[in-house]
């Protein structure tokens, strides 16, 4: 069994929040934010900015300015200076290249819709069927991690301990795209080591992600962080609020209330939700009591 067992917890505390640039912060992702800034300042540590921006497609840096905006504006001010993925494609690659010398992973030529029609449903997502682990393809097509057998965990300061099964729960994944991007699990485990990140905080829906990420910072020596993950915030469908459901940007003109309002989500605040206090009394009460046993396990979209 491979888990975590909070080898980072004796240093000093490295937080950090990494938004995708492909749109400007929402409730939902002020929340997350939020919760990070809180747990790293409670606990009188470091708290980092990372720019997801690897995927071109999906990114703009008009979208990173404006979310780096919105932070300072809601008084979530960072340490140090920001790392954008973009700009560190060539540790990814030596790292890429470290797990082929290692036997590690293997080439896949499926495409989506073979991936579709033969992966399986998981806890955290689909499965893959692993089925190109064994052709020893040559060539063009993305590259995934061989994941062997047996239990993963995690020790969760919200939810406990987290388990899954390498091969049934987690399957081989996707470490370098078809179009030869590094991929969202590999990129983020060399972050973590660059930034020297050793608690993380961030959203529920990335708890497949963190157990890959913890099976790659193993394989790396990088120890494992501790780990929160606050539930997310689902709008009045039951969909989890994000860019792609087109939730609505938050105003930084309205930064108090939407302190509140996330504070209030998160189960850590009594201020009435007229209340116009400054941001940094809000942000001082709010780091002086944070406490994740409050969080509740679901967060609902207010009326």
């Amino acid at each position: 069994m491979l888990d975590s067992r909070g080898e980072s917890e004796r240093l000093p505390y490295r937080g950090r929040f990494a938004p995708t640039p492909s749109g400007p912060l929402h409730l939902g992702s002020l929340s997350t934010a939020l919760a990070s800034y809180l747990d790293a300042r409670h606990a009188g540590g470091r708290w980092l900015i990372r720019i997801d921006d690897l995927d071109a497609p999906r990114c703009r840096p008009e979208h990173a300015d404006t979310i780096l905006r919105q932070l300072e504006a809601h008084g979530l001010r960072w340490d140090e200076e920001v790392r954008y993925q973009s700009r560190h494609t060539g540790e990814y690659e030596a790292a890429f290249d470290q797990l082929r010398a290692d036997g590690l992973c293997y080439l896949c030529t499926c495409t989506r819709a073979r991936l579709a029609e033969t992966s399986h449903s998981g806890i955290d997502g689909p499965v893959y069927a692993g089925i190109c682990s064994r052709a020893g393809h040559q060539g063009a097509g993305s590259w995934r991690v061989r994941m062997p057998d047996g239990v993963i965990s995690l020790e969760d300061r919200l939810h406990g301990t987290i388990s899954r099964d390498m091969q049934r729960d987690i399957g081989d994944f996707m470490i370098r795209r078809a179009d030869g991007l590094i991929g969202y699990q590999l990129a983020s485990v060399i972050d973590e080591r660059e930034q020297g990140i050793n608690t993380l905080v961030r959203g529920a829906d990335l708890i497949g992600s963190s157990l890959r990420q913890q099976y790659l910072l193993s394989h790396f020596g990088i120890p494992i962080p501790a780990y929160l993950h606050v539930p997310v915030l689902l709008d009045s469908s039951g969909l989890k609020l994000s860019k792609q459901n087109h939730a609505l940007p938050i105003a930084s003109k309205n930064a108090a209330q939407n302190l509140i309002r996330a504070l209030t989500l998160l189960g850590q605040s009594a201020f009435a939700a007229d209340w116009h206090g400054r941001i940094d009394e809000i942000l001082r009460l709010a780091v002086r009591n944070w406490n994740p046993a409050l969080i509740p396990r679901r967060l609902d979209l207010p009326a």
